[in-house]
């Protein structure tokens, strides 16, 4: 099976990250990079291990891939428009639940973390559709990348 051994977010001309943001970022790479299922759906494409760099270009989300001696791969530019509105209901569940942490009652923490949990599931799954024939990735995988994909997406 293939995987990922490198991840690099090319965040060249976007607004600088909230430690929020940043947080996030690191922890889904450390976690990606820890387990990960990344395959190249592409004839004559060579097995992992990849390196991953990962990054947005006039509206599109960009898979730089290279091999683990940075030969390149594969680029593959998929559209972030199906994934627009996911990532804007993501991005409004996070900031209530950044707010709700300090202000209300477990009970109501656990069912806004319940709701971003969801959008997260639900962005993951749309960003494994738009991979396919391209890129298979399992659930886990999908998950981190999701959420590396807002942080590049966020717009300060």
């Amino acid at each position: 099976m293939s995987f990922l051994t490198d991840l690099t977010l090319d965040d060249r001309g976007l607004p600088e990250p909230t430690p929020e943001i940043a947080q996030e970022r690191r922890i889904a790479i450390f976690d990606l990079l820890e387990e990960n299922s990344f395959e190249i759906i592409k004839e004559g494409a060579p097995d992992g291990p990849y390196k991953l760099t990962l990054g947005i270009n006039d509206r599109r989300l960009v898979f730089d891939i290279s091999a683990t001696n940075d030969a390149p791969v594969a680029q593959f530019l998929i559209s972030l428009s199906p994934l627009r509105q996911v990532i804007k209901d993501y991005f409004q569940i996070v900031e209530s639940y950044f707010k709700a942490v300090s202000t209300l009652p477990p009970a109501q923490i656990e069912a806004i973390d319940m709701g971003r949990r969801g959008i997260h599931n639900e962005g993951a799954e749309q960003l494994r559709e738009r991979l396919s024939g391209k890129i298979e990735i399992d659930e886990q995988t999908a998950r981190r990348l999701f959420t590396l994909i807002c942080a590049l997406h966020f717009r300060g």
